[in-house]
């Protein structure tokens, strides 16, 4: 909206706040109205009707005629000197108005989370992860050491973790071998305390895995790395990396947190559920515990676990691999070296409510497939029947 007081003059009213991007610019001519207009869609007789309606006007009222001779170059305006004083007076108006218009949605940039908060967020979601209702799997490792590697199959129940050993070098176990893997794995079905003293060291494993994972908002400094190119599962999101170094105000609560007090690494967050795809450290010193009579770390130590949304559908996360390589002592005396890479895949959900026993039987199947799969020949030949 605008009036036009006097020739040369121009003032403009713009309704709402400067800055917000409400106002209406007034000071536009009728060649950039026609335009406009046009390229709007506004049939060619509206057009001509609104002009007419402007050259009536125009006869009507000296102030309107002077009003026209700012909007309509094609008028012809007996004043020549005040058609160019108005035509300044809107080129004025234009400047100044478009410096109080704010810059355009796009050149916006939101304010980023800060680091530590999506680190925080991410452990929260974590955290609730692992105290809701638990979803029951069967999976593969292939755990390779300096030894050798070791393929097992692991089925989750709601008593303990069933586990059977079907591979070693990645070659299948010998008749005595496999004979051996029942045998453990009936004792245990027919020993309740037993299997409860399994589920209980389970149990004590994943607090301290929790803890863990707790104390990382408050145990590092984070910052943010950029865009990592690294896969966080079939259905992921593109993860963020953080790298962190030991924060000097934290206070280890116990000797399970102790450890990242020497610890720098990164991690890497899954942008579209906010989860820890993959915590990389390592021991850029050496960690004692209980004034290194309890034992200690050495520097250089590094661990690496990677965790994914399993593609099941049902969006339930779990670890796809782990890398360790820590060594150090015990009680002075005892040497610790733990030098392993362990790879979890061919994961499958379960019945719930699924009973150690329940699970022994599906590993008993697995082993019998795997054992046809590597002697197709032989397993033929045992299923024959005498003629």
């Amino acid at each position: 909206m605008f009036s036009l007081r006097e020739a040369g003059y121009c003032s403009t009213k713009i309704t709402g706040k400067a800055g917000t991007g409400n106002g209406r610019v007034a000071c536009l001519d009728y060649t950039q109205l026609r335009e406009r207009a046009a390229s709007e869609g506004v049939p060619q007789e509206v057009r001509q009707q609104a002009g007419n309606n402007r050259k009536q006007k125009m006869n009507d009222s000296p102030a309107t005629e002077l009003a026209d001779c700012y909007t309509n170059h094609e008028m012809g305006c007996g004043h020549e000197k005040r058609r160019r004083r108005g035509l300044r007076s809107v080129v004025a108006c234009v400047a100044l108005l478009a410096a109080t218009l704010p810059l355009p949605a796009q050149d916006a940039k939101a304010p980023e989370l800060p680091p530590g908060e999506l680190v925080r967020l991410a452990v929260a979601n974590e955290v609730a992860a692992a105290s809701g209702h638990e979803v029951l799997h069967m999976f593969r490792s292939r755990k390779q050491t300096a030894k050798g590697s070791q393929t097992r199959i692991y089925v989750e129940t709601t008593d303990a973790l069933a586990a059977m050993l079907v591979g070693l070098n990645d070659q299948p176990l010998t008749a005595e071998q496999q004979k051996g893997e029942t045998d453990h794995l009936a004792w245990l079905m027919n020993d309740p305390d037993q299997l409860r003293k399994k589920r209980a060291r389970e149990r004590e494993d994943e607090e301290r895995t929790l803890r863990i994972v707790k104390a990382l908002p408050d145990a590092f400094v984070y910052e943010y790395a950029g865009p990592a190119n690294s896969p966080t599962g079939e259905t992921g999101g593109e993860p963020v990396k953080l790298n962190f170094q030991p924060n000097p105000a934290y206070m280890p609560p116990s000797r399970v947190e102790q450890v990242l007090a020497g610890m720098q690494g990164y991690l890497l967050i899954d942008s579209k559920v906010q989860r820890i795809a993959r915590i990389d450290g390592t021991l850029f010193r050496e960690v004692s515990f209980g004034w290194g009579i309890i034992g200690h770390l050495d520097q250089g130590g590094h661990f690496m676990v990677q965790q994914a949304d399993l593609g099941l559908g049902d969006g339930s996360w779990g670890i796809t691999e782990i890398s360790l390589n820590v060594t150090g002592k015990l009680l002075l005396f005892k040497s610790l070296k733990m030098v392993t890479d362990e790879v979890l895949s061919d994961f499958r959900k379960m019945p719930a409510n699924l009973t150690f026993a329940q699970a022994v039987e599906r590993l008993k199947t697995e082993q019998e497939k795997m054992a046809h799969n590597a002697h197709p020949d032989q397993a033929a030949e045992a299923q024959k029947t005498p003629q």
